[in-house]
């Protein structure tokens, strides 16, 4: 198996055109397992662990850029106080090892159902920078995931960052799973408020085949909440929650039934969208 390890971006995209059917590498938290198992058969590996071109991290007064080799321990100690919601999620994934190698441009390439920022970043309408032997280009991230495990990225591309809106008032993050800790989710919402526009954001993760936004429900949610005292009624945020279960469309499979699924939604966003109005009075 050939391995390439570029140290510039150039040199990452000339590697992948000279070896279209490579699997690029990151933090490998997936593909590592992947090929333990046998469930992949690389001819070639392109690492993008040294490329500098994709470290790092960027804010200004509207958004923040976060380099796709940017770990989830970078996540929870660099951008906590940024993006607390996606420190969150990352704090949520796996063991410390994991959390130490596994990168946001991973879980965004990986385009699992259950990755833990996706619902986040899908929250704040992020966008995904993407650069290959045509140039570059930049796809919201509601249409790169087009399916489990499927992105709309063209041959040779290579995710360079990820940047959001900065959150314009709290935004939380709920995952529910088996245990406690070093689990996939059975499901996950990313709730948020915006004080100002008087707006409400609710974006679910593992109940369906790709995140999705809530829409009904963040309408229903944003004409409810009195705005002035940030509280919406006890009845109006059980709604909130019921309607954000019916706009998901999980499945049965082997860690939950679809029914669970549901209802687990119905729990977390409700409960996202308290804490975010505790949050802003």
């Amino acid at each position: 198996m050939a391995l390439a390890v570029p140290t510039s971006l150039d040199e990452a995209i000339d590697a992948v055109a000279g070896a279209p059917e490579a699997q690029l590498l990151a933090g490998g938290t997936d593909f590592c397992v992947e090929v333990s198992f046998g469930l992949r058969r690389p001819t070639g590996v392109v690492s993008l662990r040294r490329v500098d071109d994709l470290r790092g991290w960027s804010a200004d007064s509207s958004t923040i850029t976060i380099g796709a080799s940017t770990t989830y321990t970078s996540m929870i100690d660099e951008l906590g106080g940024l993006l607390p919601a996606l420190a969150s999620a990352a704090r949520s994934v796996g063991s410390p090892q994991i959390r130490n190698m596994g990168t946001v441009g991973g879980n965004v390439a990986t385009a699992s159902p259950a990755g833990d920022t996706m619902p986040v970043l899908l929250g704040l309408d992020a966008r995904v920078g993407l650069a290959g032997s045509t140039g570059r280009r930049s796809v919201a991230l509601r249409d790169l995931v087009t399916g489990p495990k499927r992105t709309s990225m063209l041959p040779g591309e290579i995710i360079v960052d990820v940047t959001t809106t900065r959150p314009p008032g709290p935004q939380h993050f709920l995952k529910v799973g088996t245990r406690n800790a070093m689990v996939i989710s059975i499901a996950s919402a990313a709730v948020g408020i915006d004080p100002e526009a008087a707006a409400v954001s609710c974006a679910l993760g593992s109940v369906g085949p790709v995140p999705l936004r809530a829409s009904q429900a963040e309408a229903f949610a944003a004409a409810e909440i009195d705005w002035a005292a940030m509280t919406a009624s006890d009845s109006a945020l059980a709604r909130f929650g019921s309607l954000a279960a019916s706009e998901a469309s999980p499945i049965d499979d082997h860690r939950s039934s679809a029914a669970y699924r549901r209802a687990a939604v119905a729990v977390i966003a409700e409960r996202g969208l308290r804490r975010c109005l505790r949050d802003a009075r």
